[in-house]
């Protein structure tokens, strides 16, 4: 018995990509060429052929470097009821992504707290001072929040730079910031990465910077849709 055409495509597209796409991003691609298929029926076909996206080093890279002469700012969470209504907490926080062939790529998010939305988001090769007000301008320009919008993130040199503060103080935001060496003080933005980067990375990699900010992009359209099962994000915000 011949082998069904969306078997065929799911196996070309693997080996395509360099046998470094995994489920998620195998069913998009044998969706985009008209084939029917899901993760849970992707699984199988690729374990029947012993084909297995190939994983990233375990070498993890440091995202947070913190400078102790510079005064960082209150942590104006703690001890707050979480926020009932958007737009009033937004928190912070850079993760790596892995690279075909070595290297790694950096993400900077900001959610909003109350719905555990993203609203703002860039990714670089290199982790620079603009890295995360890049992300945070395009979500203060796309959402304009009123003034007293607290941005929390962890102490990182990102965001205790000049121009981030100036950036949170030019749209009347308040800056708040992580204990030092405490990680459970923004826990709310590091959990977050477990459930988002499983779905995005599959198991595998991204060829180059071009192809990140594609992929990143649909997903986080689709993170934000179905978070939680909730309608689309931008009629929540």
């Amino acid at each position: 018995m011949p082998e069904p055409a969306w078997q065929v495509a799911v196996r070309q597209a693997f080996a395509h990509h360099s046998q470094r796409y995994g489920t998620h991003r195998l069913r998009a691609e044998v969706q985009a060429q008209d084939h029917r298929g899901s993760r849970w029926r992707i699984c199988p076909v690729l374990k029947a052929h012993g084909l297995r996206a190939q994983q990233p080093c375990s070498f993890v890279p440091r995202t947070t470097e913190t400078d102790p002469a510079v005064r960082a700012a209150p942590n104006r969470l703690l001890g707050q009821p979480a926020p009932t209504a958007p737009n009033r907490v937004w928190v912070g926080d850079i993760t790596y992504l892995p690279r075909q062939g070595g290297g790694w790529l950096y993400l900077a998010v900001w959610l909003a707290r109350c719905l555990r939305k993203i609203v703002g988001w860039h990714v670089r090769e290199t982790m620079p001072e603009d890295l995360v007000s890049e992300a945070l301008r395009r979500a203060l320009v796309v959402r304009r929040p009123a003034a007293g919008l607290i941005v929390h993130s962890d102490q990182g040199r990102q965001y205790t730079a000049t121009r981030f503060k100036d950036l949170v103080s030019r749209y009347g935001a308040v800056q708040s910031m992580s204990r030092r060496d405490n990680c459970y003080d923004n826990a709310h933005a590091e959990s977050f990465w477990s459930r988002f980067k499983a779905e995005l990375l599959d198991g595998g990699s991204f060829p180059g910077l071009a192809e990140a900010r594609l992929e990143i992009s649909h997903h986080i359209a689709y993170y934000n849709t179905t978070q939680h099962g909730t309608p689309p994000f931008s009629a929540q915000l």
